[in-house]
Formats: C-alpha cells, structure tokens, sequence
C-alpha cells in the first residue's frame, strides 16, 4: 500500500495541472449541485428509525389525526382579554380569507356553539354563582343595553348615588366595576393604553386581581413546503405581516407569538444555521492560525486550505447524493471535517518537511506517511459507520456522511495536496523541530503510569453516575419566540405535552380505557370524545331558563350605538360629578364611599389634564368600546340547549374521532413529567391497560432506550472491527494493546468527566464516544507504527508534533460548535472537546510511558 502511494504520488505531481484543473471543474459541478438539491429536516421525531414499535404507534396516531401535524399555533395574549378576543376575531377572519396558504383554523374560543352553549361548561357552583350576580346586576344592563355610552353609564351611577344613604345597598355589588372604572381613568391620566375589560366584570373575575396576561389560541395548518430549507417559512411570514398590519401592540394592547411544529422546526434550524454559522467560520480560524503556528510556511498553509475546501465541497457533493437530507445532527459533518480533513493534511506536510531534502520529496513523505494516512482513515470511518446498523437513523446519516468524508479527505491530501505543493514548493528548507524529547518517559514512566492508575480507579467510582438526558425539549433553543412561548404555554396550563394518547377501535372502547386510566394513581385527567358533553344538563338549563326569564326584557332587540355626542357627554358628567360630591359629604365611610371618592378624585384629574370634549371621547372609547359586543354573548349564551353527541360541532369532534371511526383517547399526567423515574412510571402503568400507547412520553422513554442500544450496539462494533483491523495490519498483541490503552482510558475519563462537569449525555452528544474511538484512535495508531518504524525515541521525531497540531485543529472545530445557542450542537461540540483533549493527553503522555514499560523487540 505504500508503495502504490508513493507511486500515486509521483504519477500525479507530473500532472499537476491538470490534476488541479480537472478537481476544479469537479469542485464546481459538486457545489452546484450541493447547493440545489441539498435539504435539512428539524423534525426530531424522525431521528429514530420508523420500524420500531413505539414509532409505528406514532406514525398509526398521525395518520388518523393530521390535523395534530405540521401545526402554527398562534398565541394572542395582553392584559384585556376583550381586546385580545377582539385581535384574536380579526386574525382569524383574515387567516379563512387565505385557504390556499392556511387550511384549517381551530379557534374553540371563537366557536359560535360555545357562545350559545359555553354556559353549560361551567359547574353548577360556578354557573349558580354567576347568575346571582348577573341578576343583581339586571338595572345595570337593562339600562346599558339600550344605552351603551358614556352619557348612559354616568347617568346610570349618578342615579344610584342621588340614594344617598341607600346606595350602599344598591351599589355594593357593583364596587368592583367602580374600582376598574377608576383604575382605567388613572390609566388615561398618565397616558396608558388600558380599556375597560367587560367580559371579567360580568364574569365576576374583577373582586381579585387579574392575571397579568390574558390568552387566545389558534391552531392552523398552513401550507408547507417541504421541498424548502423552511417549510412554513410563506405561512409564517404572511401571519406575522397580519399582525403587524392589525397593529396588535398599539390597537389592541396585544402580542402575536408563534409556536407549534411548525414554527419551532423553523426556528430550531435558523438557530442550528447560525450556531453552525458561527462555528464554521471560527473553526476555520483557528485552524489557519494553527496551520500557520505548525507549518510555518504560507504556501504549506494556503496548499493545506485549499485540499481543505475542495475536500469540503466534495464531502457536501457526497452527503447530497448519499442522504439528501440532513437532520439537526449530520448537519454537523462541515465542521467535523475540517478539523479532521487538516489532521490528514498537517501529517503529511510535516513529513514532507522532514523528507524536504530528498530529491522526491513528495513521494516519499507519501509513502512514510500513507500507511498510517490510510489506517487513520479506515478506523475513524469505523467510528462513523458503527452507527449504520442501528435504529438510530439520524446519527446513522451523520456516520454515513462523515465515514464517506474520510476516505475524501484521505484522497485529496494524498492528491490534490502533493500537487499544489509541488507548484508551491516551500521557499526555504526548514527543518522539522523535534516533538517531546525533552521529557524523559522512561525515566518518570513509572511516576506517569501511577497516575493513570487511579484517576482510572476514579473514573471507574464516577462511571455508574452517568446520566442520559432524554428529554428532547432541553435540546431546543430556549431564547426563540416558539419555545419560549411553548414553555409560556406549560407554565400557564395552556398546554401539557406529555399526554399519552390511546387510539381505540370506537367510542366504547374509548370510555372503558378511559375508566380504568381514572384509577391510575398517576394520572391526573382523561379526555374522550364523551367528555365534550356538558354533565348535569337538566340542572344547569333550568338555572339558564330562570337567569332567561329576568334578563330577557332588558336584551330586548339590539343594542344601541356606542356612541354619543359631545354635548350629553358634558352634562352627563357634570351631573355625576355633582352627585359624586354630595355623596362624599356624607362621610358613611365603607368600601363604596372609598371608591367613590377614588372615582371622583381620578375623574375630576382627568379632565383638568386637557380639552374636555376630546378626553371623555377617548374615556368613552376606553370604556365601553367592547360593552356591545360582550352583551350580545351574554344574550346568546341565554340560548342554551341540551348537548348530545351529535350536536359538537365538527371543529371539535374530528379532533376527537378519525375519519374511519377510531376514537382518540387523552391521558394527562400527575407529578413532573421532566424526571426520568416519573415518566417512566406514568408509561408503563398506562401501557398496562393500553399497550399501543403512544405520545411525547412513550416517544421520550422509548427513544432514550433506542439511542441507548444503538449506542452500545455502535461501540462493540467499532470496537471489534478496529481490533481485527489492527491485528490485520500489525500482526502484533504489543501494537493492540498500545492502540487501545489510550483510546479506552480516554473514554472512561471521558465519563467521569461528563459527572464532574454535570454534561449529560442526549440524543446529540451521544456521538461522543463511539467517535473518540474513530478519531482518538488515529494518534495512537501514528506513534505506534512511528515507534515501529523509528530507530530512536519516537517521541523526538515529527510525528508528536504532528499529533499536537492535529488534535489542536479538532479540538478548534469543536470547541467552536460548543460556541452555538442551539443546546443540542453545543453540548455535542463541548463534550467532544473534553474527549479529543482528553485522547491528545493519554496518546501523548500515557502511550510514551507504556510504549518505555513495553519496549518493542526490535525496529522493522
């Protein structure tokens, strides 16, 4: 094998030119149609391969929902929730005006059914609760309904004040709504956008203080481009212009934030871009600047780049012919392949400079260095390629693009690189500085191997406390709109993404799983199609009949204009103040004399700030803006029938049954489904009683088992065909154990570290330790076949420093993936970096202490 590269060598340095033109011409063509035909997926779900059981019961549950897949969920939210209805009305319309970019809108809260049927939903408690208010409160909007201005309401308060002494008992209910009148006054005086929210005073939810934001939800299917780097980017882009074009912030006091697959998925590869991004052109960085440290020789350095780049292309050319599709991990092969395309390229130039004077330096550099170039290559392909046979397909893409990209990068740096450097013939002779011989090994071996011994008895004690993060939220990038939001979502009860949902034959099939998971102590709630269907019917309807029969005169026909004209404004208030006034004189003391005296202070400030007329058209504006609208609900929500089946509107119960009669079944879990222990004890007692579970908790706990397996499975592969590739290669038990030593001390120490540091290993860092075996292991395999080769000490030869530079130059490329927001990335670059720093000290400094403990039989 040596001599054919040496051979091959020679051949092409007399082609050098056209070698160089025709990689060229190959590079274009590569990059061209790498750039046109290259794609990447962000959907984690497919990381696993679709054959295991728990992705098929996906896959089946997908299949009969769709509507459940590739979904933006647009979260409107703010302080008024009648404002944010109001945003959340006009959103919606605008999105139906669009069905060729936005299929189906699901906005529960707009549905027509629950404005006449929402009644029905609230407990008996709950409902009896707001119909006694709403009774006490029948003056209030008989009056309000047929005149909803400002005139109508402070005509209304002034008539009530003139009582006197009886106010008390007829105003006492209504003390909240004179607190939120004043506070939204205050809010006027100092230039806030408050508006008064009518919705929670007839609701009653005014007596405690609100909650800082409130949410509107929309669920919708757009149109996806999956040929696209972002496939939701046109559904995305128009949503977010709709909702700057309402002016959510400024009309509505409101936010428009996305979340979903959809917007996660795009968001998750923009932050993968830019992290990746960021590392590419740091990686590069570093490596020149160790290039330039190491080679000392500009042209070296620019031969060294350009084999680099051309190599890079090549292995994009490779990846888009071979996958096509990148997921979130094998996107990372660009930044692995520098730093392991230079090593090949830094032995080699280092050789070369050893073999400078030689009349074919060339060649012979290639031949010296060739069969370690090749043996390097070949067992970090193995480290790639364990990965192929596993059900770990994302990884295994990874492994198929980089174990490719090895034999790539051992091709141009033992063509392309000899060519340019035969044009770019270094200046001067320099001559190789020595590696380590300053330090005697064989002296201090024993010192060294000492060492060794019990930080290996160390690593051992910390191994079993290992831990594997399963959870593939901590993997999303925390800073994005869409996860922040999804987070928002959890945290406020909005949203619980651990829910195991059961697909059952029918709806009777659905309820009995739906009683037995009841039972289970760890869960906390089950939904089935029968749970739309409001309990204790009868009860609730007469309680809506009697609250009909005393609120209906005063809803009679529609209600009028909001609005009024500056003269009655005038008089009204002035009337009121007036009232106000003698009230307070009569000192009665009590929450309704204070506020009262709140209203009038804040009143009487709020007109001496400006024109008059035009700040009680804005104060009419503020608070009986959304009055109309709000009591035509409550008069619809009067209009209340019974509920079968039958009767759920379509929206809702096709989210609950598929179209071929399947019914879904929703199990909700107790305890904090982030702890491994816990989901892994809510999974198994409900696969119990329903094996086919599937959800975002079966996928967790299988998938982790999964990449666990696929992880063991990967390791003993790559360990047994390295074995029989160096006993091949070396016929020698001596060269086995010397290769291995520091590969396996490296990987224990690896662990242990991965404790101290508090690094758990996930689905993308779990690469670590298969590749340190594939890339550790090409050290190793230099200074023992250098020691074979050598007469002296190997460690005073070239080939140390050349190991140094080329573990330097990975650890860069790696270090700078550690650098990127996306957690999943980063913590795969921070972990690899602990490991090849970790192999670079055991190769450099364990190795040199057993290779003097074991010294060889003789030079070959």
């Amino acid at each position: 094998m040596q001599d054919a590269i040496s051979q091959w060598v020679g051949f092409i340095c007399k082609k050098a030119i056209t070698t160089i033109l025709l990689a060229t011409i190959v590079t274009m063509a590569l990059a061209y149609y790498a750039i046109t035909n290259i794609s990447i997926s962000t959907d984690t779900s497919e990381m696993l391969s679709p054959d295991l059981p728990f992705r098929q019961n996906s896959i089946a549950l997908s299949k009969a929902f769709p509507q459940f897949s590739d979904n933006i969920v647009a979260v409107i939210d703010g302080p008024n929730i009648d404002l944010v209805n109001e945003a959340a009305d006009l959103i919606a319309a605008k999105l139906r005006l669009q069905p060729k970019l936005y299929g189906d809108v699901f906005d529960p809260a707009g549905l027509a059914f629950f404005h006449q049927n929402g009644l029905l939903y609230l407990s008996e408690s709950e409902l009896a609760d707001l119909s006694d208010r709403l009774i006490e409160a029948q003056p209030f909007l008989g009056t309000l309904w047929k005149k909803p201005t400002l005139p109508g309401l402070f005509d209304l308060l002034s008539l009530f004040l003139k009582e006197g002494a009886n106010a008390q008992e007829l105003l006492g209910a209504a003390r909240p709504m004179i607190d939120s009148l004043s506070a939204v006054i205050m809010a006027q005086t100092n230039k806030q956008p408050t508006r008064l929210s009518w919705r929670n005073i007839l609701a009653g939810e005014n007596d405690d203080q609100p909650p800082e934001r409130e949410t509107r939800i929309l669920v919708i299917q757009p149109k996806t481009d999956f040929g696209s780097l972002q496939p939701g980017q046109e559904a995305i882009n128009s949503l977010r212009n709709i909702g700057q074009g309402l002016k959510l912030d400024e009309n509505f006091q409101a936010k428009l934030r996305l979340t979903g697959s959809v917007p996660l998925a795009d968001e998750e590869l923009k932050s993968v871009e830019n992290g990746l991004g960021l590392a590419g052109v740091l990686s590069l960085t570093l490596v020149i600047l160790l290039l330039f440290w190491g080679l000392r020789s500009t042209r070296l350095v620019l031969a060294t780049l350009i084999t680099l780049l051309f190599g890079l292309v090549w292995t994009a050319g490779f990846a888009t012919f071979a996958v096509g599709t990148l997921n979130l991990i094998s996107v990372a092969f660009a930044v692995l392949f520098i730093g392991l395309s230079v090593d090949f390229g830094i032995h080699y130039a280092l050789r070369y400079l050893n073999s400078e004077r030689l009349p074919n330096a060339l060649p012979v550099a290639a031949r010296n260095v060739g069969g370690a170039l090749s043996l390097s290559a070949v067992a970090a392909a193995i480290g790639f390629f364990s990965f192929l046979p596993t059900d770990y397909v994302g990884l295994a893409e990874l492994g198929l693009i980089a174990g490719g990209g090895m034999f790539i990068a051992l091709f141009a740096n033992l063509t392309l690189l000899p060519t340019l450097i035969s044009l770019m013939p270094p200046p001067t002779k320099t001559e190789s500085k020595p590696g380590l011989s300053s330090f005697d090994f064989s002296r201090h071996h024993r010192l060294i191997l000492g060492g060794t011994v019990i930080l290996t008895v160390a690593s051992l004690f910390l191994t079993p406390k290992v831990l594997f993060d399963f959870d593939p939220l901590n993997l999303k990038d925390t800073k994005t709109e869409s996860v922040s939001t999804f987070f928002d979502l959890m945290a406020s009860g909005n949203g619980n993404p651990y829910s195991i949902t059961v697909l059952a034959e029918d709806l009777a099939s659905a309820d009995k799983i739906a009683a037995r998971a009841k039972k289970l102590p760890l869960v906390e709630e089950v939904i089935t199609l029968s749970d739309l269907v409001p309990s204790s019917q009868d009860d609730k309807l007469a309680l809506i009949e009697n609250l009909a029969l005393i609120l209906g005169p005063a809803f009679s026909g529609s209600p009028a204009s909001a609005v009024s004209t500056k003269k009655k404004r005038l008089q009204a208030t002035t009337k009121l103040q007036a009232e106000i006034k003698k009230f307070s004189a009569l000192k009665s003391g009590g929450p309704l004399f204070a506020a009262v005296q709140k209203f009038g202070i804040s009143l009487n400030k709020l007109l001496s700030t400006g024109n008059p007329d035009l700040t009680l058209k804005e104060l009419e504006q503020r608070l009986l803006a959304s009055l109309p609208k709000q009591l035509v609900r409550l008069k619809q929500s009067l209009n209340a029938e019974p509920i079968s089946l039958k009767d759920l509107p379509k929206p809702l119960s096709t989210r609950q049954i598929s179209a071929d009669g399947r019914v879904k079944v929703e199990i909700k879990p107790k305890g904090n489904m982030r702890n491994r222990d816990e989901l892994a004890a809510f999974v198994e007692a409900v696969r119990l009683i329903a094996p086919a579970a599937t959800g975002t908790p079966v996928v967790i706990f299988e998938g982790g088992k999964a990449v666990v397996q696929a992880f063991i499975e990967a390791a003993i592969l790559t360990v047994i065909l390295i074995v029989v590739l160096v006993i091949f290669l070396t016929k020698g038990v001596r060269e086995i154990v010397l290769i291995f030593a520091p590969l396996f001390l490296a990987a224990l120490f690896t662990l242990a570290a991965s404790v101290i540091l508090n690094l758990p290993f996930n689905f993308a860092n779990v690469i670590v330790l298969p590749l340190l075996f594939g890339l550790g292991i090409a050290g190793s395999i230099h200074l023992v076949i250098r020691d074979r080769e050598s007469v002296g000490d190997v460690m005073a030869t070239s080939t140390p420093r050349a190991i140094i530079f080329s573990a330097l130059t990975t650890i860069g490329s790696f270090g700078s993936i550690a650098l990127s927001s996306h957690p999943g990335t980063s913590s795969m670059g921070v972990l690899l970096t602990i490991a090849i720093t970790l192999s670079l000290i055991c190769t450099l400094i364990i190795l040199p202490a057993l290779l003097a403990s074991w010294p060889k039989a003789g030079a070959r």
